[in-house]
């Protein structure tokens, strides 16, 4: 089964850029990961923390520059997804409260899906590009955040859909709780 880290981290990273996905029997999921050519070590780290749970390792798609790989498929990864999918569509479960409380999630989340706010060269704080949730998620992710890290996190709409921006009089709290799981490649995202 997967370890508490493993869990964690296959967490933050469902709430961001893996896909689970049916294996071809239909009766277990696995998950799926795919990053750019420019994040092949952040491919590799992934690969690395999920080694045990993967036949092959992350291979190249000349096609879309991207490096990709799944792991097996498993009734623990299928667990997650009775957790986190509804009708084939990503949520964020009642629980999140829960499956927040590791900095190690929150910090493959932002990795994924975050990034330093920069206005006219000036650090304005932190975007999580949560856009694939509903309005009423991302409110719900606010206060959550709110509630476990006691951050300033508001919902921000961005295209017609929301995301969660990491107000700039908290960033250094937010920045605090996740560095120290950053990678050196992807420390750019905090600007």
């Amino acid at each position: 089964f997967l370890s508490d880290t493993q869990r964690a981290f296959a967490i933050g990273t469902i709430l961001g850029d893996a896909n689970l996905e049916l294996n071809w029997s239909k009766t277990n999921y696995k998950l799926r990961f795919a990053h750019s050519e420019k994040q092949k070590d952040y491919i590799l780290w992934k690969y690395r923390n999920l080694e045990e749970w993967v036949l092959t390792k992350p291979r190249y798609y000349a096609k879309t520059k991207s490096y990709f790989f799944n792991t097996i498929s498993h009734t623990d990864i299928t667990s997650l997804a009775g957790i986190f999918l509804k009708n084939g569509k990503k949520i964020i479960p009642e629980n999140i409260s829960k499956l927040l409380e590791y900095p190690l999630t929150l910090a493959v989340w932002f990795m994924d899906d975050g990034n330093a706010i920069m206005r006219n060269g000036i650090f304005m704080g932190y975007h999580i590009n949560s856009q694939s949730f509903t309005q009423i998620e991302n409110q719900f992710l606010c206060k959550t955040l709110r509630d476990l890290y006691d951050i300033s996190v508001t919902p921000e709409k961005n295209h017609g859909k929301y995301r969660l921006r990491i107000n700039k009089s908290s960033a250094a709290e937010f920045k605090n709780i996740i560095e120290s799981s950053i990678l050196p490649s992807m420390q750019y995202k905090l600007g």
